[in-house]
């Protein structure tokens, strides 16, 4: 789907599943998808910089409109020229809407049919978001892509529960669709898919926001503590309810496992702060699934993390040197072990892209899921008894 400043196509579907591989045009650059986005929260992926990060591949960067927002401040960002030239970041960035970190909160925040009340997490200081305040603050960052207010329900909720913060996101995205013809034009506004674990609530929502002029859809309200197989399960019921010709993006998942069976349940833009943060605390991703550097089995090894790997850090230093920095916690740690997963996610991604327009990403699915073991080696042996007996051949 198209606008003046926004077009997305399709280059190659999967006829096998709901893969297909895209490319999406903005004011800041081209995305080829699948694709997955670094998270930078604070205007920045922790540890890694904006030269390294294209180094390693990426194409688009998620920032984070709560955090933003509180500090240092969407005025001031505006003031120094946007995010773009805040953070130092020539390509895409995706803003979200904060409406996560607000659902976050707890008992700190207070919803109503006017916006979300919250107090800060920094100060306890009252603030209001609206959708059309979320609008108004993200035409200050000047993303290229911008998501709207919306309500995560919580896990577990009730139907009625998951029914009424559902309808209360359908009539937000109304208003910030309104607001937004206030502000910049280049910027593209998605919606959000809401329902919770109720399958006939995410074909509604589907349906709903696939009709109103969102050039792109985000599926929201899951990785929030389910089973990934109920958020698999939910994908089958939403993916065949959405717009073919519209992006859609999963917001908030991005384990490697998440990447490879998301694609095939249709979907084209993954974030996620998992790679980074697992990084930190030792766990980096192999084809054979996470290890944690800090293992002594690593203390004497010559060669690289993975072999074969292209990545700076297997490119330039041993696993022994690696393990020696995650042991002692010195800094280079933190950004070795977090350009590696981010180019490990990249990589992933291109693949996915190269096996769906080559015809073959069933057969680079089976191989995947028969190699990589999740972190939970439990979870996993029942996530794959499931996952083969419902997968779409």
């Amino acid at each position: 789907m198209s606008s003046a400043y926004f077009l997305f196509t399709i280059d190659a579907e999967c006829p096998h599943s709901w893969a297909r591989a895209g490319t999406i045009q903005t004011p800041h650059g081209t995305i080829c998808t699948p694709i997955f986005m670094p998270v930078g929260t604070q205007a920045t992926v922790k540890s890694v910089s904006p030269e390294e990060l294209r180094a390693a591949g990426v194409q688009i960067i998620l920032a984070n409109t709560y955090h933003l927002m509180l500090r240092p401040g969407s005025e001031l960002i505006a003031s120094l020229g946007g995010l773009h030239s805040f953070m130092h970041w020539d390509g895409p960035i995706l803003t979200d809407s904060g409406g996560f970190q607000v659902f976050s909160l707890g008992h700190l925040r207070k919803l109503s049919e006017e916006g979300a009340a919250f107090k800060s997490h920094l100060d306890g200081s009252a603030h209001l978001l609206t959708p059309e305040s979320v609008m108004h603050i993200e035409a200050e960052l000047g993303a290229d892509i911008i998501l709207p207010l919306d309500i995560c329900a919580a896990y577990p909720c009730s139907p009625s529960e998951a029914k009424e913060a559902m309808e209360r996101t359908h009539r937000w995205a109304e208003r910030a669709l309104e607001t937004k013809k206030c502000y910049r034009p280049e910027q593209t506004l998605f919606g959000i898919v809401q329902g919770a674990f109720e399958p006939e609530l995410r074909e509604q929502s589907a349906n709903f926001m696939g009709n109103l002029p969102f050039p792109g859809l985000s599926i929201g309200g899951l990785s929030v503590g389910e089973p990934k197989q109920m958020m698999w399960d939910i994908l089958h019921y939403t993916t065949p309810a959405l717009p073919r010709n519209k992006a859609r993006h999963l917001l908030g998942v991005g384990s490697p496992e998440d990447l490879v069976i998301g694609v095939g349940l249709g979907m084209d833009m993954f974030d996620c702060a998992l790679p980074t943060r697992v990084a930190r605390h030792g766990g980096l991703f192999t084809p054979d699934g996470r290890v944690n550097i800090k293992s002594a089995r690593f203390r004497t090894e010559r060669g690289p993390v993975q072999e074969g790997c292209d990545c700076y850090t297997c490119q330039n230093y041993s696993a022994a040197y690696v393990h020696h920095l995650a042991r002692t916690e010195e800094q280079l740690y933190y950004r070795l072990g977090s350009m590696h997963n981010i180019r490990f996610m990249l990589r992933l991604a291109s693949q996915l892209r190269e096996a769906i327009i080559a015809g073959s990403y069933p057969a680079f699915r089976d191989e995947f899921m028969a190699r990589y073991i999740p972190a939970s080696e439990a979870v996993r042996e029942v996530q794959r008894e499931k996952w083969q007996a419902t997968r779409r051949n």
